[in-house]
């Protein structure tokens, strides 16, 4: 009773606003006002064959699935949200959006041959320095919607490497070449890969690897597409 009245004054001093465009939002629960939601660019791979994503890996690597549930578009908002959750210490603005795609992926007939879903991991002192992995932030969303266990550590960065923003294709593929390692627990067992923002593709690739070497079956699923 007490948490109900007190509510509507929290929100009076302290209003809840769209992380997009600042709108007041009614309810605390909502991350973004209904416009902003509406004006991501949903791709609608995950419902798709043979999606851009899933071409990103032909001849790379062998993924079952693969899907990115928005287009990366500045003008959109979602560059935003990234920078949000990435660098500005929004974790629960990951967690908000890996929900959304959660939901998304429960349109599609293949996410229920997924027994796991393991986050694209960072190296530990990285990850220290940030205090959360978005990755994992962005797996958690998505098993909570999905009804599938996160798996943080069945997949480690063992080496650090620098950023990959302003590298090339080879630049990117180099950098993150042989520096995962899964777990002997992945045999056997089909696993949903998790990252934010794919774009050349060769970290996602390097973690299809890992885990294909240990005896995972793979399926992707990113945040963002940033095509070229």
């Amino acid at each position: 009773m007490i948490s109900r009245l007190l509510t509507p004054l929290v929100d009076l001093f302290y209003p809840h606003c769209c992380d997009i465009c600042g709108t007041d939002l009614s309810s605390p629960q909502e991350k973004l006002c209904i416009s902003c939601m509406n004006n991501l660019p949903e791709t609608q791979f995950h419902l798709m064959d043979n999606n851009l994503v899933e071409k990103i890996f032909w001849g790379r690597c062998v993924v079952q699935h693969a899907t990115a549930a928005y287009y990366y578009s500045p003008s959109s908002g979602m560059q935003r949200l990234i920078h949000l959750f990435k660098y500005k210490q929004r974790p629960d603005l990951a967690v908000y959006m890996g929900k959304k795609v959660g939901a998304m992926l429960l349109q599609s007939k293949w996410i229920y041959e997924i027994d796991a879903v393991v986050p694209v991991p960072m190296h530990a002192r990285k990850q220290r320095k940030r205090g959360y992995n978005q990755a994992a932030l962005l797996a958690e969303g998505i098993s909570t919607i999905i009804k599938k266990p996160v798996l943080n550590n069945f997949l480690q960065k063992c080496v650090t490497t620098s950023t990959q923003t302003r590298k090339d294709r080879t630049g990117r593929w180099e950098n993150v070449s042989n520096v995962f390692q899964a777990a002997a627990t992945a045999k056997g067992k089909h696993v949903l890969l998790v990252d934010d923002v794919l774009t050349t593709g060769a970290t996602t690739e390097a973690c299809c690897h890992a885990l294909q070497q240990a005896g995972a079956h793979v399926s992707v699923c990113c945040l963002a597409y940033a095509w070229s």
